[in-house]
């Protein structure tokens, strides 16, 4: 658990290994590609922010999560949000999602989409309680063959936010 500060900020070139890390540790089969994750880090995919979360700060702070939204036109997507076990339940995961809803806004996003396993009843729990509702379902969305539930959040004017 987490009692330090967390400090999220832009991904940036030397934190790759951290997140590429990060995703394979918290995602396994559905982790994305390092290939993909660095075009990501450096900035080289349109409308997206790539995040991390670090405690410690300064020189010796450590990368303890990362999160990942996309901002296209209304509509923000958050497509990761990952933290390292040793930090769960220490405010690592709001710190991320605030963030992201910050980048939505200020992108001029109204909503803001996620999909969340459907066995993954602490994520349920943890978008529900921060306004997250649940929208619909895509069954076989992940490579086993699991049910992905898509929730929203308004953060625009337009949808409630």
């Amino acid at each position: 658990m987490t009692t330090r500060p967390v400090q999220v900020r832009a991904a940036a070139e030397a934190d790759l290994d951290a997140v590429v890390a990060s995703e394979q540790a918290n995602l396994g089969a559905d982790a994305w590609s390092a290939g993909l994750l660095a075009e990501g880090v450096a900035g080289r995919v349109p409308h997206t922010s790539y995040l991390v979360a670090e405690v410690g700060g300064g020189t010796g702070g450590q990368v303890v999560g990362h999160a990942v939204v996309s901002v296209v036109v209304d509509v923000a997507e958050l497509q990761r949000i990952a933290v390292d076990v040793d930090h769960r339940r220490g405010g690592v995961a709001s710190a991320l999602l605030d963030a992201c809803v910050v980048a939505a806004r200020a992108g001029g996003a109204d909503r803001l989409l996620l999909e969340v396993r459907e066995d993954n009843a602490g994520a349920l729990g943890f978008y529900a309680a921060r306004g997250f509702t649940e929208v619909d379902r895509r069954p076989r969305y992940y490579r086993d063959g699991a049910t992905a539930v898509v929730m929203r959040l308004g953060v625009g004017p337009r949808c409630g936010g």
